[in-house]
């Protein structure tokens, strides 16, 4: 089994070779300029690796990446084992990337909690208090202060 460092440098390689080898050397006209490879992760025997891609447009140009690359598969394996230089060249497996889903998800939810927010600013802006604008007990005149303070004197002993 490899360490850890090794299958690092190897998923860092085959994201570097499969991204150079999309934009210069596959003419496939589904893997134009939208296709982007995000992550490369290998399997610590280093014989899997999964790459995780992310695709710049609708529904049916996300099929059409998709369907390019895994015709494309066996040209990027061999590009890697020839960049690699190891004994056992891992197969490739390709897997869009859930990233851009979630963080348009995540907008959603903050865009909702905006406009919450806002509604409650603006219901708000001419409230008043509920009771008195001061919540303490305050003594009215000076003889219930003398009386307050008389009683704490008098428990105080």
């Amino acid at each position: 089994m490899a360490d850890n460092a090794r299958a690092k440098r190897l998923a860092d390689l085959i994201r570097e070779v499969v991204a150079q080898k999309l934009q210069r050397g596959i003419k496939d006209p589904r893997l134009g300029s939208h296709v982007t490879i995000t992550d490369t992760r290998v399997t610590g025997d280093l014989r899997e690796a999964t790459v995780f891609y992310t695709v710049y447009g609708d529904e049916e140009e996300r099929k059409a990446a998709a369907a390019g690359l895994e015709s494309a598969k066996g040209i990027l394996r061999s590009e890697v084992g020839r960049a690699a230089g190891v004994k056992f060249t891992p197969t490739l497996a390709f897997v869009a990337d859930a990233l851009p889903d979630t963080a348009r998800t995540i907008e959603d939810l903050l865009d909702k909690a905006r406009q919450s927010d806002a509604k409650v600013r603006e219901a708000s802006a001419g409230a008043a208090y509920a009771g008195e604008a001061d919540p303490y007990k305050k003594p009215e005149s000076d003889d219930e202060a003398d009386i307050a303070t008389d009683e704490t004197d008098d428990a105080a002993e």
